[in-house]
């Protein structure tokens, strides 16, 4: 037989009838932005734009090439700066003031054949000399390291650049891909993600992007690895430092 202390207790956990009900905000959708799409980078751009980026914001595309990742983007809703080596403006020393722009976006060459000092040779033949057009402006020059370690050097000296002109929770958007070269797998998204997050970087989002055709290849013998028909956006936050002198998180 139960104590009257112990109905008490039970009561006390009864909720009244004049006890407000707990309801949950937000309404039930599929319209949200996904981490991976089959489709192209001006498709997908604007979504990330939407989802990271406010409207209003001073944004540096620092490899702008064809300007291919704005064009379903408003362009009245962005104070938007393009600028790439073929205007003479190198991603690893931009003329921008420390701490001075909202968003930065990077998407410089992700091939080390891209690299290659000789123009003709860059993306080597066949099938990948398409890439020249769209991928490089032609006039990229690799005086330090060689084939894969030239492409992550890239990177990240674009990243300590960006860490210096971005302001605090500014945010950076990087395109890139990963490589098999001189038959080794190299999971570049991964290098530049670790690589970030050592200059301050807080990586924030990422997007897997699927080509909408299939891939050839030229002068196939065997295949050892998987072809690549997916690159990367990814997004990251500068984080702000804290008195300690080390960064902090922001959400």
């Amino acid at each position: 037989m139960k104590t009257k202390q112990q109905l008490n207790l039970q009561l006390t956990d009864v909720p009244s009838k004049d006890a407000k009900k707990r309801t949950q905000g937000g309404e039930s959708t599929t319209d949200v932005v996904m981490s991976a799409s089959v489709s192209g980078n001006a498709d997908i751009f604007p979504e990330i734009l939407k989802l990271h980026v406010p409207v209003g914001a001073k944004i540096a595309d620092v490899t702008y090439g064809n300007g291919v990742f704005w064009r379903n983007v408003d362009l009245e809703s962005y104070s938007l700066t393009g600028t790439d080596i073929a205007m003479g403006v190198d991603c690893r020393d931009l003329p921008y003031e420390d701490s001075s722009l909202d968003a930065l976006v990077l998407d410089p060459p992700y091939m080390e054949g891209l690299l290659r000092n000789n123009k003709d040779h860059k993306a080597g033949s066949g099938a990948l000399s398409a890439f020249r057009a769209y991928y490089s402006n032609g006039d990229e020059v690799s005086t330090g390291p060689k084939w894969h370690a030239a492409v992550s050097d890239l990177y990240f000296k674009a990243g300590m650049e960006a860490h210096r002109v971005l302001k605090d929770n500014g945010v950076m958007i990087v395109k890139c891909q990963d490589e098999v070269s001189a038959n080794r797998q190299w999971l570049t998204h991964v290098e530049i993600i670790n690589h970030y997050a050592q200059l301050g970087f807080y990586a924030k989002d990422l997007f897997v992007v699927v080509r909408t055709n299939k891939a050839g290849i030229s002068r196939l013998i065997k295949q050892v690895h998987a072809r690549k028909n997916h690159s990367y956006f990814l997004v990251f936050v500068k984080m702000p430092v804290n008195k300690n002198g080390k960064n902090y998180r922001s959400r």
